[in-house]
């Protein structure tokens, strides 16, 4: 029996060994194989060439770099969508719009407006006798005034002559009275008041230098003239608009003409209020067709009396209750459109719950006073970028997606060493593809002006380097004075003017952030925002000298950011002594 007890000890011992040895076993294989299942979503890229993407880590096949971890997040987005993050939506003032009213209403019709000064109230306000601007008092285009205040002095030599022929009538007044009144009613007619002329009369005094005053009140609209200069009798100075009531004038399409009647009630809404709706009625519409645009022009009158409503302002309007069998015409503003060659394209928001992006190809109509017809591409009720546009195309195109000038995506800027060629086609050389776009014909002194603004990026860029903040946000500044000073009359077409007002409204954001930050930090998040508008700018407009598009994989935590340069050297804005040589060389700009 002790015999058998010690067996049966032996077995039960082995027993519970086996199960500790072999079960944990089992447990370490399991959890190995779960790590495994984990390891295998776990996607592997190349700071250098985001392009790369590997399922284990390893090396870098083009530039034998060790790769990283690619970031997570974009799990459930399709090949050609892209994700923003919140804070780079915010610095880049991204704005979105749904394309027509949103819903498919064969009841609405929904038409897309701009307030405008109403005509019926203007005023000029002119020169009655010709003369020297001895003072102007008023200051600015905005200002308030009243009727009675005092605009401006002028010294008239002719006033004065006319001052000295009164004095001279009043004694020969009993004798000759006709002559006394001829001279009274001659200052009369140059708007001296009865009691000016009676002051003259009785203080025998000339005045040398004679007031102006209002002849109505309102808001100024207009600058003529400037302290100092020389003007004629009847030359206008001030334009002075009553903005109590304004116009919201809308576009309507050939076809929808027959769908409007003077007295219709329109509800009009904008994105400066977007919870409030105003309403008002048709008080006119044009009996001539635009030849140009193939719309009409429709009006209705605005109560403004606190102010809401600001000349240039865009408006939409919704006229409920008509019927027709027509198809709605969508439109959408310039703003929201990038060209390239033949191509028009547009980026819209996929997910409407986060900012999810994607581009999309749409062919447009006639254009329509800030917006254009689209015939192709989009839908009633899409969600498109209307600002902010050239940012997220660059975003598009970091991320190897589809873009303006990537057209099948797949690529990204990385890696794109080649030389930009002169002329009108530009091209970016690749081994395997070549990627075209359209440089715009503009003249050679809007290319002047040009130059000046990529100096003033250039001098900032160098301030970066040297980390000194306050230079930064004074090249900042002269960079916005000198965007100002672009002349807008030299650009030659429709799509010149189109792609640089988008590109205009981007730089000044981004250079207005950057003036007025105090830390080089901030002022470095948003010189990569400039820093893509100006490669546009140049790649589209061009200037005149050669220019460096050049990257760095380590900026902007590791999500990598360009800068432009005129020297093939790379000295990097974003981390100054650093990492001063951090980068490459990725485009070159003729």
């Amino acid at each position: 029996m002790k015999k058998y007890a010690i067996y049966i000890g032996i077995l039960v011992i082995g027993l519970l060994m086996g199960w500790v040895i072999f079960g944990n076993s089992s447990d370490m294989k399991t959890e190995h194989n779960h790590n495994e299942v984990a390891e295998t979503n776990q996607m592997w890229t190349c700071s250098m060439h985001p392009q790369i993407m590997k399922s284990e880590p390893g090396n870098c096949p083009i530039c034998g770099m060790e790769l990283i971890p690619a970031e997570s997040g974009a799990d459930g987005l399709l090949a050609d969508q892209f994700k923003l993050t919140e804070n780079a939506m915010a610095l880049a003032n991204v704005q979105t719009s749904l394309v027509g009213n949103g819903k498919i209403n064969d009841n609405t019709i929904k038409l897309s407006g701009k307030i405008v000064e109403n005509e019926e109230s203007n005023a000029v306000q002119v020169s009655y006798f010709s003369g020297r601007i001895e003072r102007l008092n008023v200051s600015f285009t905005g200002e308030e005034i009243r009727k009675g205040q005092l605009l401006a002095t002028i010294y008239s030599p002719e006033l004065y002559a006319a001052q000295q022929e009164l004095i001279t009538a009043v004694s020969l007044k009993e004798s000759q009275p006709a002559l006394y009144k001829a001279v009274r009613n001659k200052l009369k007619l140059w708007k001296l008041s009865e009691s000016q002329i009676n002051n003259i009369e009785t203080s025998v005094k000339v005045l040398e230098n004679f007031p102006v005053y209002a002849t109505v009140s309102g808001t100024v609209s207009e600058k003529l003239v400037e302290q100092g200069d020389y003007i004629k009798q009847g030359q206008p100075l001030l334009k002075i608009a009553k903005l109590n009531t304004v116009w919201a004038n809308f576009d309507v399409y050939e076809n929808q003409i027959d769908l409007f009647k003077k007295g219709q009630e329109v509800a009009i809404t904008t994105n400066a209020y977007p919870d409030k709706e105003f309403k008002g009625k048709v008080s006119f519409i044009d009996p001539v067709l635009d030849t140009r645009t193939r719309t009409v022009k429709l009006r209705v009158v605005l109560n403004n009396k606190n102010n809401g409503f600001k000349p240039g302002m865009f408006v939409e309007g919704k006229v409920e209750g008509t019927t027709s069998t027509k198809e709605q015409v969508l439109s959408i503003p310039s703003t929201a459109i990038l060209w390239t060659g033949e191509r028009s394209v547009v980026y819209i928001k996929s997910n409407p719950n986060e900012p999810v992006f994607e581009m999309r190809e749409v062919e447009l109509g006639n254009s329509i006073g800030e917006n254009y017809e689209v015939l192709n591409g989009l839908e009633n009720g899409d969600e498109i970028v209307t600002n902010g546009t050239f940012t997220i195309d660059a975003a598009a195109q970091l991320k190897g997606k589809k873009s303006m000038m990537n057209k099948e995506g797949g690529k990204t800027m990385t890696g794109h060493e080649g030389h930009l060629g002169m002329g009108n086609n530009v091209s970016i050389k690749e081994s395997d593809h070549t990627n075209m776009f359209e440089r715009l014909d503009v003249s050679g002194k809007l290319r002047e002006q040009l130059n000046v603004v990529f100096n003033d990026y250039i001098n900032l860029k160098d301030a970066l380097v040297k980390e000194d903040a306050k230079s930064t946000s004074v090249n900042a500044s002269s960079l916005l004075n000198n965007m100002s000073n672009v002349d807008m009359k030299l650009l030659l077409d429709n799509k010149a003017h189109n792609h640089w007002m988008s590109l205009e409204e981007d730089i000044k954001s981004s250079a207005t952030s950057i003036s007025k930050a105090s830390d080089i930090k901030t002022q470095r998040d948003h010189f990569k925002h400039l820093s893509s508008h100006l490669i546009k700018m140049v790649q589209l407009f061009g200037v005149n000298e050669k220019v460096y598009v050049e990257f760095c994989p380590m900026a902007d935590n590791n999500h990598g950011a360009y800068w432009l340069s005129k020297e093939k050297t790379v000295i990097n804005p974003y981390f100054g002594k650093a990492m001063v040589s951090c980068g490459e060389v990725q485009q070159v700009l003729e």
